[in-house]
């Protein structure tokens, strides 16, 4: 009776943990949502979660420019890989779920002599999952132009009023078809748009995932990347809390990202993944959107004239020209400030610093430069890129704009270079702004 009883609690053990598995593939396969994004000045853009308004930089124009931390010490990099690696500052991953739960299942097969396969319906998951995201795309009506669709109210251009726009790549969910238009919902629009300028169906599919964005943003204070998927594989760099990465592949457990110092890995425990899309934007968003860029950029403006800080930072024997040096009537704010921070250059990166001098990370770099003419800016490279108005593209980059990346920003300096606080071997250098994929470029002033 009693070996009766311990086998009807092992497979008690067995069936609770095969429907928990049944129950997180499910959970995971839901969470794979759209975001609604909007396109600055007919640029598609990704604006992600808990980013900072452009609200902001208007309301700390008229503040004092943050104090600097200079109490950062240089290191090198074999130091400063050591003090990542090592650092009790810093959350490490805990043992995945999926590890405790295959330990368990051995437990299991090694005192009834079932064979339990995991490995199976782990892959059935996966293949579900992916059908259902493709059953998804096959819904979307993604706009293949050279700018943008116009939006009506009714499928006629004739008739039809034009009440919004979907830009290029941006995406929308596909209501009916109605003698050569589609009637879509995007974002706060529906309307009509004419079907040759979209594709939709089967056509939409592979689309999807080249215009879609798969982000990983960062849920823990500070996260380790690793070189491999696994918790003994070396750290490369570290990411703040709030930060989105761009994910370049997804593993059991574990997703690929791309950071300044390489590609690497990062425990989903520690992440939250969503699939970023662009949206139409309705006229009257349009109007409100550039209003306020306009009402920003003059407020940015009148900072730098008057707000410039006088005193530029100094170290040891090290002293630093002021951005009110480099601010002129016939030269523009944006080529001051680029000026301004490439004097920087040689300066050590620190991660999480703020100090032109004594060690800054990248985001802590671009804030405390701005911070120089006025302009208050989020402590954070994915905050980063809804600042400002948006740029088509590094052809059309000008000195002090900000370029994007993922996991990083830095400032444009003019003839396709960036100056940035790069990694803790580099430190704050120049490089060519396309040596990474660019996600946005921004305009402050």
């Amino acid at each position: 009776m009693k070996n009766r009883a311990k086998q009807l609690a092992v497979l008690g053990m067995t069936a609770a943990l095969i429907f928990s598995n049944m129950s997180i593939d499910a959970s995971a396969a839901s969470s794979n949502k759209v975001k609604t994004v909007l396109p600055q000045a007919g640029i598609t853009y990704a604006l992600g979660d808990n980013q900072v308004s452009l609200s902001a930089l208007q309301q700390s124009v008229d503040e004092n420019s943050p104090k600097t931390d200079n109490s950062s010490s240089v290191s090198t990099s074999k130091e400063a890989n050591s003090e990542i690696a090592n650092s009790s500052a810093v959350t490490d991953e805990t043992p995945l779920a999926s590890t405790i739960t295959e330990n368990i299942l051995k437990d299991i097969q090694s005192a009834t002599g079932a064979v339990i396969s995991k490995k199976d319906g782990a892959s059935e998951g996966a293949s579900t999952a992916e059908e259902a995201e493709e059953e998804r795309f096959k819904s979307l009506v993604i706009a293949k132009v050279n700018d943008y669709v116009n939006v009506r109210n009714l499928p006629s251009e004739e008739d039809g009023e034009i009440i919004g726009k979907l830009y290029d790549k941006s995406v929308g969910t596909f209501i009916e078809e109605d003698n050569g238009w589609y009637k879509i919902k995007s974002g706060t629009v529906e309307g009509y748009v004419k079907a040759q300028y979209c594709v939709t169906g089967e056509d939409a599919v592979e689309l999807a995932k080249e215009v879609g964005t798969r982000i990983a943003t960062v849920t823990t204070t500070t996260l380790k990347v690793r070189s491999g998927p696994g918790l003994d594989e070396e750290v490369l760099g570290l990411v703040p809390i709030e930060d989105e990465l761009v994910v370049e592949e997804e593993l059991d457990g574990w997703v690929k990202v791309s950071i300044e110092e390489g590609d690497g890995y990062v425990s989903l425990d520690y992440v939250t993944l969503s699939t970023e899309f662009v949206e139409a934007e309705s006229k009257a968003e349009e109007e409100a959107r550039l209003a306020k860029e306009k009402a920003a950029r003059e407020a940015a403006q009148a900072a730098a004239r008057k707000g410039t800080s006088k005193n530029a930072e100094s170290s040891g024997t090290a002293s630093y020209n002021s951005a009110s040096s480099y601010t002129t009537d016939t030269s523009s704010i944006g080529s001051a400030v680029s000026q301004f921070a490439q004097q920087f250059v040689g300066n050590p990166y620190v991660y999480g610093g703020t100090s032109l001098t004594n060690g800054a990370d990248c985001s802590g770099f671009v804030m405390s430069v701005y911070a120089n003419f006025g302009v208050s800016l989020p402590h954070s490279s994915g905050a980063d890129r809804s600042v400002g108005a948006a740029v088509d593209g590094l052809a059309n980059a000008q000195p002090g704009d900000i370029v994007c990346y993922s996991g990083h920003v830095a400032i444009y300096i003019g003839n396709g270079q960036i100056v940035h606080a790069s990694t803790a071997a580099t430190g704050i250098k120049i490089s060519n702004a396309d040596y990474r994929t660019v996600l946005a470029v921004r305009r402050i002033f």
